[in-house]
């Protein structure tokens, strides 16, 4: 099953994201083929603000799980994560 990890970064924290980013994408890289996408929102001038990770998992547990354990989670980066089951039915490389 897919999930939509959905998250805001609070107000003002750009340089904890930066300071915590080699953490965060070793993270995902150890995700392996349960990570499908990743990358931050920003605004329009490309200041980041939060994350999209569409990941694979048994469950909203499992998937709840895997958001807490990302070094951002940890490091208090985070507003709010919202785990949303999602269906990739366009342009999906893994469907046949």
């Amino acid at each position: 099953m897919l999930f939509a990890l959905l998250c805001t970064d609070k107000p003002g924290s750009v340089s904890l994201r930066m300071s915590v980013r080699p953490d965060h994408l070793k993270y995902l890289e150890s995700l392996g083929s349960a990570l499908k996408a990743a990358g931050p929102f920003t605004t329009d001038e490309g200041s980041p603000t939060g994350s999209l990770i569409i990941i694979e998992a048994a469950d909203r547990a499992a998937a709840s799980a895997i958001a807490s354990a990302d070094p951002y989670e940890k490091a208090g980066l985070f507003a709010s994560v919202e785990i949303r089951p999602w269906a990739w039915l366009i342009k999906n490389p893994e469907a046949r």
